[in-house]
């Protein structure tokens, strides 16, 4: 399936980057004389005549000028949108109406769903510039206006943010729709109450935004990476039942927000520092030209008011248009040579300056970091990390005199690349910019070794939410069954840092009952326990007692995980204090020990599972695989100062980079 969904996507990059070429052969290297607008009437073939129909109806009428200048503007960019179509896309797209209802997990829906529609055929190709006709154009330009000038927002919004943010007809790659009338007949009077206020701003579209996004009905979404089949933009349909990852809940906002006269953009980052995934969110503008944001649909704030301003997780930040970024592909087209296909077809600017809490106006690479052989680029792409690849996410021009970024936000491992023959040829080793010092730090193999102790394949920080509630857990042992009476056996006071932490207990005293008592606000969170009597090897057992009921109300967070020997599974109660998980062990018996798992996402080493160990000396070499028999894996003689990287080959999929300093490992 991914094989013949890269192959669409090549014919349809191709496809693009010949209508560019025409387009720069045409306007850059002036071969003639031509428009913009009469270049992609050319590539309109049969469908010229619809298009030229809208243009003749607004333009003869004196009181469209506007129109007509958006119509021309629709037109212009058309040429660089296509879609993929086909009676089984949209079966297969019914997955996103069965998410939030079934009592399965979204990777069984999707099996369900293909199992019911059979495999992904041949979807037909088709592009905008050939399938648009005046009804559909006319109709979408007539809407566009009609809530631009009728709602009280609307004066504080120019043509120009109209044109690009409140006009376009199509988000991205989506099956055209007649969706702008459909939204404003189901939500349009969710604003009535506040067009009347005499209190709240009505001018002001930021205000409208956070007033619409409180009165939706339904806010619940249901948060899933799972899918079973790469769609791309599903559409004004299925975006409404809000499930899916964040790009599919930004689309229902940018569908409900200009459907009612909101402009509004989604910015977006291509790789984040910590984990392997982009990210999206939405943006708009109150009545001064102040930037607002959310990660739909809670509430807009000021950019930088906002938590990501300060996360400063990527290097840098972009917005999607509906226009292409012309100026920016004749930059780039000047070299001659291949583009990365990130800039092929660039319909987004860059925005990184808004969000710039930590960075570096520019980031200029020395000379001497970088590598004696030459490369033939003449284009030097700035890149982070992604597992044990390198993401393209900035570029300038290769200068073996300069070499200098604008721009880039601090706080990512990164490194320099040219791109030749389709390949990432680097020029740099790895580097990271400190957040507070503003220093680079380059990371260079080198002669020096060390032995290195290894607990997670990926950065457990993110997990400091699930580790921190366990500080002031407590574990009891009782000879009543309500624990009426009660001994503390240990106090969890910190952290902990491992899948398995062992400890003895404080208590010589036997017991039938024990239990694992969360602290306060922690929902008991707790995968695994195990108590030990004296010289035993095999974990004490009995009939599992606790406090039923999961906060996911599905069964799949139950207080019986804790005893089930799976450290991937964990128990979330339902309220926030008063949980705790036991064993009844049918006998008094004295603990000697106890060792616990904090719930977690199954990064930590696990034991049995086989791991290799890999260290950049300009490319990844392998230090070998080791079969965990711990919670824990020793690597030999590995070069001191370098970036590494543990894959786990028995299962998961998420690992990141990270280095290790004074005997720890540590995720920048």
């Amino acid at each position: 399936m991914k094989k013949h969904l890269g192959y669409i996507e090549l014919i349809l990059i191709a496809l693009f980057i010949s209508v560019v070429s025409q387009i720069i052969a045409k306007i850059v290297y002036k071969e003639e004389p031509t428009s913009y607008l009469e270049v992609a009437l050319q590539s309109a073939g049969n469908s010229r005549i619809e298009l030229e129909k809208v243009l003749r109806y607004y333009k003869e009428n004196s009181s469209d000028s506007l129109k007509y200048k958006a119509v021309c503007f629709l037109i212009e960019n058309m040429p660089f949108y296509a879609y993929s179509d086909g009676e089984q896309l949209e079966n297969y797209k019914s997955y996103y109406t069965c998410l939030k209802k079934s009592p399965k997990t979204p990777q069984q829906v999707a099996d369900s769903v293909k199992e019911a529609y059979g495999s992904m055929k041949k979807l037909d190709k088709k592009r905008d510039i050939l399938e648009v006709d005046s009804a559909y154009l006319c109709h979408n330009i007539d809407w566009a206006f009609k809530v631009w000038q009728e709602q009280p927002w609307g004066k504080n919004i120019s043509f120009e943010t109209f044109c690009e943010y409140l006009l376009p007809y199509r988000i991205g790659d989506e099956p055209l729709s007649y969706w702008r009338e459909t939204y404003y007949e189901k939500y349009n009077s969710l604003l009535d109450s506040l067009r009347m206020s005499d209190s709240l701003d009505i001018e002001d579209p930021v205000v409208a935004a956070n007033y619409l996004i409180s009165k939706l009905p339904d806010k619940n979404y249901y948060y899933t990476s799972v899918t079973p089949y790469p769609f791309g933009h599903i559409g004004p349909e299925y975006v409404q039942y809000l499930s899916g990852t964040c790009r599919e809940v930004t689309d229902f906002g940018v569908y409900l927000f200009r459907a009612l006269g909101i402009p509004c953009a989604i910015d977006f980052v291509p790789v984040r520092s910590y984990v392997n995934a982009g990210h999206f969110w939405l943006t708009t503008w109150n009545k001064y030209g102040e930037e607002y944001m959310t990660d739909f649909p809670q509430k807009l704030r000021p950019v930088r008011k906002n938590w990501w301003y300060r996360w400063n997780d990527s290097s840098k930040v972009y917005r999607y248009t509906f226009s292409v970024n012309r100026k920016l592909y004749e930059q780039m087209a000047k070299y001659g040579e291949d583009i990365y296909p990130f800039w092929r077809l660039p319909k987004f600017m860059d925005v990184t300056y808004g969000y710039g809490y930590n960075f570096k106006k520019e980031l200029v690479i020395p000379l001497e970091k970088l590598y004696k052989t030459k490369r033939i680029g003449k284009i030097a792409y700035l890149c982070v990390s992604d597992r044990d690849r390198w993401t393209p996410i900035d570029w300038t021009e290769y200068d073996a005199s300069r070499l200098s970024f604008q721009y880039i936000r601090n706080g990512s491992f990164m490194r320099v690349a040219t791109y030749e023959n389709g390949t990432l040829c680097f020029l740099t080793d790895p580097f990271y910019v400190d957040k507070q010092s503003n220093e680079i730090c380059y990371y260079s193999s080198g002669k020096e070794k060390e032995d290195v102790i290894l607990y997670a394949k990926c950065d457990i920080g993110r997990e400091n939410a699930f580790r921190n509630r366990m500080i002031g857990g407590v574990f009891e042992g009782s000879n009543h069954p309500d624990f009426f009476e009660k001994d503390t056996l240990f106090i969890i006071q910190g952290r902990p840092n491992r899948l398995n932490t062992t400890v003895k207990s404080w208590s010589d005293k036997e017991y039938r009952y024990l239990r694992y008592f969360g602290p306060p606000k922690s929902a008991c969170n707790i995968a695994e326990v195990a108590f030990y009597g004296e010289n035993d090897t095999v974990a004490l057992s009995g009939e599992i007692i606790g406090t039923p009921g999961c906060y996911q109300h599905d069964g799949t967070h139950e207080y019986t995980n804790v005893f089930d020997g799976k450290t991937w599974t964990s128990f979330d109660y339902f309220k926030h204090t008063g949980g705790w998980a036991g064993l009844d062990l049918g006998r008094k018996v004295r603990v000697d020990r106890i060792v616990y798992t904090p719930r977690n996402r199954d990064n930590y080493v696990r034991p049995d599972d086989v791991y290799e160990l890999f260290y950049c000396d300009k490319d990844w070499k392998s230090a070998g695989k080791i079969k965990a028999t711990a919670d824990s894996l020793v690597f030999q003689g590995i070069p001191v100062n370098t970036v590494l990287l543990l894959r786990n080959h028995t299962r998961g999929l998420d690992e990141r980079i990270f280095i290790y300093e004074n005997g720890v490992q540590l995720w920048k």
